[in-house]
């Protein structure tokens, strides 16, 4: 009989099957699907790490790797040129060094305040406050700090010259405004990036400029351009291998405008000349097309200079920086009665041939004090007055007619009148692509408890609770020129391009209301007279407006020309005039003085 083999596997399962009951239980699905879940896990976060180091952290570990090989350079890419409607640059960049600090550098060198003292015999510094910054730095976000800005050209070789790799002279550009305060309000300011900038804005490096208002703010990513990078390399030993540059600097886009400069120039001489003269700070005007929406220029005062900024700016009362042509509301005065004579054409409510008596002042019945009736006064008596002389003379007797009602005359009423400033886009934005537009506030019936006939009077002529943008009135009189096509304003080739448009009955309305417009310059009587002379036929309104409970004046003057085919509309702000609109034709006069003999028919 063959011996049969022994097997110790066997033995030892026979062993214990003799002794032990085994209860056999298969691993449930749930089991796989858990350890699944946990590797799936895993390389997710093993990928999303992966991802965050080569993609969204790249730039900040890829300069690590450059840093170690030698000393990086960051090449500033200079900031595109903004450009008027004929290619004359508005703004340019001059070359600069800065210096910075390598902080892992500076934090591992024992003597680096004896070599910080060095360079501040060299620049101003103070080496007390740039010790305190060094503590605080996260070096995981920031491996430089700035320590000296715009140094010469002596000073940044002075600074290289030092041994060691912990100051890093770069070479930069400053932003140079040749026409300062001309252009302010338009083309803005750019600056260094604040840290609250570096926090908002990843693509930003330390020491970026970036624009901070105007023009230079709103086309920031397109003018900022990219910077590049070149590496100082060195050897085991530290010496010198050569300069390798690992990205080429791009200079931001050229921005064209639709701004004529020499225009520019002229409206902010003529302003600052009448502003003077009148011993005025504040006022503002703007020049555009009213037939496209082109912006030709745009001033406000006070202005600044954005080429030498201080704190000073920021803390002026008369505050320099706000733009008032987009961003200030004010009463319009006299300048919306040819909006009101359009609604009371369209509503047919008068003939523009019927006439309104003009004494001086209209009274209505008081209802709390019967014997002291409320008057409500016009500039002077104007007798008999039609819709034509009413807007050539700036009537406020036939407009608070044409407004409230009076006697036999049917008013337009505050629900009607609010419903056209609205047709004429008062209460909209233009959309001009410049920042810190606001928009107008209209009153109606539910802006006070009880609105009474007297309101009604009051906003018929510009006055009271009604307030607009500067530009938004500009535009709602250029509609006269494109018959109700209200045209979106833009400072650049970038900004939006059309209308927008509302209904209207009798485009022969239009035409009747600027009459009225060429009779305030033609006829004798007329509020700008004056403009007379040109040769160029004008369509005008002048407006006055009290504010600070009739105390002060802010003259308003609008205006397009020439009347057979506009392509110029312009409005003059002057607060706190002295003696109303006329103070607001002057400028008007020289500015259409000099656009006939310049630009008509060149544009």
């Amino acid at each position: 009989m063959a011996k049969k083999d022994l097997y110790l596997e066997d033995a030892v399962l026979d062993t214990v099957s003799e002794d032990v009951s085994l209860l056999e239980r298969p691993l449930t699905q749930r089991v796989f699907l858990f350890f699944g879940a946990l590797l799936v896990i895993f390389f997710i976060i093993v990928l999303v790490r992966l991802v965050l180091l080569g993609v969204f952290q790249y730039d900040v570990y890829a300069s690590r790797a450059r840093l170690n090989a030698g000393r990086e350079h960051i090449l500033r890419a200079p900031r595109g040129i903004i450009v008027d409607r004929f290619g004359e640059a508005l703004v340019s960049n001059e070359p600069t060094f800065d210096v910075f600090i390598n902080v892992s550098e500076a934090l591992r060198h024992e003597s680096f305040r004896e070599r910080l003292d060095e360079v501040a015999s060299i620049v101003e510094v103070s080496v007390d406050a740039v010790m305190e910054e060094l503590l605080l730095v996260d070096l995981e976000h920031q491996a430089y700090i700035p320590l000296a800005r715009d140094i010469s050209l002596s000073q940044a070789l002075g600074i290289d010259e030092l041994e060691g790799r912990d100051f890093v002279v770069e070479r930069g550009y400053r932003r140079v405004y040749p026409y300062a305060e001309a252009t302010a309000h338009v083309l803005g300011y750019a600056s260094i990036a604040s840290k609250d900038d570096l926090a908002q804005n990843e693509s930003l490096l330390l020491g970026d400029s970036i624009g901070k208002a105007g023009l230079e703010m709103v086309y920031d990513d397109r003018l900022r351009g990219k910077n590049g990078v070149s590496v100082t390399l060195h050897d085991a030993r530290g010496e010198v291998l050569g300069d390798r540059i690992v990205e080429k600097e791009v200079t931001g886009d050229v921005l064209h405008t639709t701004i004529d400069l020499e225009l520019q120039r002229e409206l902010y001489e003529a302003m600052d000349n009448q502003l003077a003269a009148l011993e005025r700070r504040s006022g503002g005007a703007l020049a555009l097309n009213p037939q496209t929406g082109e912006v030709y220029a745009l001033v406000s005062f006070p202005s600044f200079d954005p080429n030498n900024l201080s704190s000073r700016i920021f803390e002026d009362a008369q505050n320099p920086l706000f733009n008032r042509m987009i961003s200030g509301l004010y009463s319009p005065g006299s300048v919306i009665k040819p909006l009101v004579a359009f609604a009371a054409l369209e509503e047919n409510l008068i003939d523009p041939m019927d006439s309104i008596y003009s004494a001086g002042y209209i009274e209505i019945p008081n209802p709390y004090t019967p014997s002291q009736p409320s008057r409500f006064v016009d500039w002077k008596a104007h007798g008999w007055v039609n819709m034509y002389s009413a807007l050539a003379r700036s009537s406020n007797i036939y407009f608070y007619a044409l407004g409230g009602g009076f006697e036999e005359q049917e008013g337009l009423g505050i629900d009607r009148l609010h419903e056209y400033w609205t047709r004429f886009f008062l209460d909209r934005k233009t959309e001009i692509d410049l920042p810190g537009e606001v928009v107008g506030r209209l009153p109606d019936r539910t802006s006070k408890d009880l609105w009474r006939i007297g309101d009604t009077y009051n906003v018929s002529i510009g006055q009271g609770d009604v307030l607009v943008t500067p530009a938004a009135m500009l535009r709602s009189i250029a509609t006269f020129v494109t018959k109700g096509n209200a045209p979106y304003l833009r400072v650049t080739d970038q900004g939006r391009v059309g209308f927008e448009s509302f209904p209207f009955l009798d485009e022969e309305h239009f035409r009747i209301v600027e009459e009225g417009m060429v009779a305030t310059v033609i006829s004798e009587n007329g509020t700008a007279h004056i403009l007379n002379t040109i040769d160029m036929a004008i369509a005008a309104k002048t407006g006055s407006a009290q504010t600070n409970n009739n105390t002060k004046t802010n003259a308003f003057f609008v205006g397009y020309a020439p009347v057979q085919n506009p392509s110029l509309a312009l409005l003059i702000l002057i607060e706190d005039a002295r003696e109303g609109s006329l103070n607001a034709v002057p400028v008007a006069k020289r500015i259409f003085e000099w656009y006939d003999i310049h630009r008509d028919n060149e544009q």
